[in-house]
């Protein structure tokens, strides 16, 4: 008769739960796997799959009685470092989709507010139309396989322990939303720049030729000019999102 004991069922299962659980926090929170659309049952499937092709690269496991308080803090520190990740990867997508906020409201767009099921919130047209570029860019320069290299990577940084505030004290991910402001408002001046200088001509021509209502064809040259130079500017989004990713992603290696 094939017996076993306690121990020896957490001995085996130890190097596969710690992982799983640390993947499948990255894969309810990071951007595009984390969308409602995404069914739960491929988040779940996914994240086993990653954690145990994962084996031969990770280090060791603690074995933990998964019945004791220091196995509800390893899990805890599990969840918080793969929502943690996940969230630096969305305050990437939260700057890009910020920049097109900025650009929509220079070109007099903002008002073309609709409701978005993905996240269940107001987005605008072009806010919409930089989040869904950004999220093809992601899949295309591979991203998401960047992503689970980096969670892979990160159980050598910060290894499974029982101190699930250690990782917060060290990496302090409550100072990354400022990154939102500054590479939103860095992918968007070219933008700015462009439909501030449309501005001022036609501020100039509405002081020259007073007779022409500048008010009934300011509105549809600006929207021309804002859509050229969107779609212009926007081959060059590919830098500095690789750039704001890949620094995002070395808090975890």
């Amino acid at each position: 008769m094939l017996t076993f004991s306690e121990a020896q069922v957490l001995t085996w299962i130890s190097p596969l739960l710690w992982p799983f659980l640390r993947v499948l926090a990255l894969f309810g929170s990071m951007p595009v796997m984390g969308q409602r659309t995404v069914p739960m049952r491929a988040r779940v499937g996914l994240g086993f799959l990653v954690a145990f092709c994962a084996q031969a690269t990770l280090p060791a496991m603690p074995v933990i009685a998964l019945d004791t308080p220091l196995a509800f803090l390893t899990v805890v520190q599990q969840l918080i470092i793969g929502v943690s990740l996940g969230f630096a990867v969305r305050i990437v997508f939260a700057a890009i989709e910020f920049a097109g906020e900025i650009v929509g409201l220079q070109m007099g767009l903002n008002f073309a507010g609709f409701f978005d099921p993905a996240t269940g919130g107001q987005t605008t047209a072009m806010s919409r139309f930089f989040g869904v570029s950004v999220s093809w860019l992601f899949i295309v320069i591979n991203g998401h396989l960047l992503l689970i290299a980096a969670v892979v990577q990160s159980f050598e940084a910060f290894p499974v322990s029982a101190e699930p505030f250690a990782f917060l004290r060290a990496v302090q991910p409550q100072v990354w939303g400022a990154e939102v402001f500054r590479l939103g408002l860095w992918i968007a001046l070219p933008m700015i720049g462009i439909l501030l200088f449309t501005n001022l001509v036609l501020g100039v021509i509405s002081r020259v030729a007073q007779q022409m209502n500048i008010f009934s064809i300011g509105f549809p040259i600006t929207v021309a000019v804002g859509l050229i130079g969107a779609l212009m500017t926007l081959p060059l989004m590919q830098m500095p999102f690789t750039m704001a990713l890949e620094r995002m992603l070395s808090y975890f290696q």
